[in-house]
């Protein structure tokens, strides 16, 4: 995930901008849910990413990354934001420092719907409106992921994720810590990466039919 020039939607100073075989081009054009596997280290380890597409790129929120940093915290003088009872959750690396609202209605110009009735805004005016009137409707994320156009397709024919159809109830998931084992678990994966030489022994008895 290199950073990238991010796409502007009309949110004033905040910019915005698997399975075994490839994704065609055309599965590219819609949301997506990607579930790491065990094999993929790094940032991304363990994480649940929705990715949906802008032009020819796509851009994304990791679902279960909660951070220790309240509403309250982040804005100590915006009384309303002591509401929130949820923590700020890591989007990912583009724009960290800015806040980003995920809600399942639409919030009104300038937002952007990621699938579903599922919207976004970065807009500061129109996240201290959610905040004053429903502040825990919403999920907040410090930053977001993005891709480069060809980027996500690569990771996949890497074979970096695997691919579920999105669901907006994970992203107000109320336990996101057990959020990756239970989808694997959904998708019939073994969250357990196999040892070196557990995964010798499978490729020798696949090598002899056993």
């Amino acid at each position: 995930m290199k950073r990238w020039i991010r796409a502007a939607v009309g949110i004033g100073s905040v910019l915005l901008l698997c399975l075994s075989a490839p994704l065609q081009a055309q599965d590219l054009k819609k949301a997506m849910l990607l579930v790491a596997k065990p094999t993929l280290k790094g940032p991304y380890t363990h994480t649940a990413v929705i990715a949906v597409p802008v032009g020819d790129r796509h851009i994304g929120f990791i679902l279960n990354r909660a951070t220790d940093v309240t509403l309250a915290k982040a804005f100590p003088d915006h009384e309303p934001s002591a509401k929130g009872a949820d923590p700020i959750y890591f989007g990912g690396p583009e724009s960290a420092d800015s806040i980003f609202a995920l809600v399942r209605r639409d919030p009104g110009a300038p937002s952007l719907q990621l699938f579903g009735d599922l919207f976004m805004t970065g807009n500061g005016r129109t996240i201290d409106r959610i905040i004053e009137q429903t502040p825990n409707d919403a999920r907040y994320f410090a930053g977001f992921v993005g891709w480069m156009p060809e980027e996500l397709a690569g990771e996949l024919e890497r074979g970096f994720w695997y691919v579920a159809e999105p669901d907006a109830a994970l992203v107000f998931d109320k336990d996101p810590a057990h959020m990756w084992s239970e989808l694997m678990r959904r998708l019939g994966k073994n969250p357990r990466e196999p040892r070196e030489g557990e995964l010798q022994t499978r490729l020798e008895r696949a090598g002899t039919g056993s």
